[in-house]
């Protein structure tokens, strides 16, 4: 596809794609593609982080979707999972986000979630993009009497808020300390408050956004900082969200950060002790640590990999029936709870293991060991084949021969940048630095 990529669609501000014009085009391909014939699903819930470029993005999105004959309700800052939450929960037509996630202001961008709350099939998509590029022919316009609405819904926080409480049956955390960082982010308001109403004692940070410094030098990308505000205020934890709180990070009661691959190793032997991991298996993706799968056979439980997203995991889910799921990035899925990763979510879940436990996170997330890794992002102006760079190719099959079980190696690019990345994994770090630098060689060599 041309303008979907494995997250939505994403790009600079006031560049193609992530234009007003393309906005506007946008809504109405959503509307001609997710209208019914009946009035009541007529309806888009719209949902945004908190980049200076979501009122214009907004602005114009409405304006395409009430042009159809939608119904739209702004939310305003809200995380994703919030916004496909409530797309389910109020029944409407589809959801649409506006976020570029973990990137810097000056990028943003578009997911859209489905009357069911998930992402929107690869054909749907393709079908949608079609109508955005002019590729089908556009509606006739409809008379004024049929146009939409647009509406802003004050309550949209405390539904979700409500809802993410009751996943974790509202757990009582009073006497813990609590570190948040938002990253200037859509989790803002909301996150401190759930964990303020369940108990806690929450120091925040990240929760002062101007428009123009989400994401920078903060919330999941910058772990360290809740590190040191562990550290300074004697914490129990740290948790850092990523711009639209899909994403979560952890660092212990030291400061330390804690893996992603951790957090999904100890929650899947936690639901599974608790009869809660369907089939006893966890989905994750060809990122995580070898030393997870190597947990996960000590403890019984099959591990499922698919390719790198937080899409496909879920997808990986719903055909198979699977419970628990996420990516070392800090995707975490409990599909009992919800459709996407949801940042606040699976910090309540945590919470609630380490009070069920009466464990420090440190010692719930002590039952993996992880193997050395490497891992190189690197900028290139081209994202030809990886089977048409013979130089590249055959170092990855030597690679593969001298690693055997020792280790792995990993390389593609990016669905959302212009970065090719590669990751080494080896039981000895010397091998990780040398085989990532000969890669790194290899690759400016043949894509420059």
């Amino acid at each position: 596809m041309k303008l979907f990529g494995t997250d939505g669609i994403r790009g600079r501000v006031n560049e193609f794609p992530i234009t007003a014009e393309v906005s506007l085009r946008m809504g109405k391909a959503v509307a001609s593609v997710l209208r019914s014939s009946g009035p009541s699903r007529n309806r888009v819930l719209v949902g945004k982080d908190t980049r200076i470029s979501g009122y214009m993005l907004e602005t114009a999105l409405t304006s395409g979707l009430v042009s159809m004959g939608m119904d739209v309700f702004m939310v305003g800052p809200l995380p994703t999972p919030a916004v496909a939450h409530l797309t389910k929960s109020m029944g409407a037509a589809a959801g649409i986000m506006i976020t570029a996630s973990h990137n810097p202001y000056e990028d943003n961008g578009m997911k859209i979630f489905g009357p069911d709350g998930y992402k929107l099939t690869d054909d749907l998509e393709e079908l949608i993009e079609r109508y955005i590029l002019g590729e089908e022919p556009d509606s006739p316009p409809l008379p004024p009497k049929q146009i939409g609405k647009a509406h802003r819904i004050d309550d949209a926080r405390g539904r979700y808020i409500e809802f993410a409480k009751h996943t974790a049956d509202n757990v009582p955390l009073h006497g813990l300390k609590v570190v948040v960082d938002c990253g200037h982010g859509a989790a803002y308001f909301i996150s401190p408050l759930i964990f303020k109403e369940l108990g806690a004692e929450v120091i925040t940070t990240g929760v002062q956004p101007d428009g123009l410094n989400i994401n920078s030098g903060c919330g999941a990308l910058h772990p360290e900082n809740a590190g040191e505000l562990v550290r300074r205020h004697n914490a129990d934890l740290g948790i850092s969200f990523d711009g639209d709180a899909d994403r979560v990070i952890f660092t212990d009661a030291n400061g330390q950060v804690v893996s992603g691959d951790r957090i999904l190793a100890m929650c899947a032997i936690g639901l599974k002790e608790q009869g809660r991991l369907r089939k006893d298996t966890l989905v994750t993706t060809v990122m995580s640590n070898l030393g997870l799968v190597e947990a996960m056979r000590h403890h019984q439980i099959k591990v499922e990999t698919t390719a790198v997203g937080d899409r496909n995991v879920i997808e990986c889910m719903r055909k198979n029936g699977y419970s628990f799921g996420g990516e070392n990035s800090g995707h975490l899925i409990f599909a009992d709870h919800a459709t996407t990763g949801d940042g606040i979510l699976s910090a309540l879940q945590v919470l609630r293991m380490m009070r069920d436990r009466n464990s420090t996170l440190a010692q719930l997330s002590s039952v993996m060991n992880e193997y050395p890794s490497q891992l190189a992002n690197l900028a290139v102006p081209a994202k030809p084949p990886l089977d048409s760079l013979p130089k590249l190719e055959k170092l990855m099959n030597k690679a593969t021969t001298a690693f055997g079980e020792s280790g792995r190696h990993l390389i593609r690019y990016s669905g959302t940048e212009n970065k090719i990345r590669v990751l080494v994994e080896h039981r000895e770090i010397g091998e990780c630095r040398s085989w990532v630098s000969q890669f790194a060689a290899v690759i400016k060599e043949e894509i420059g």
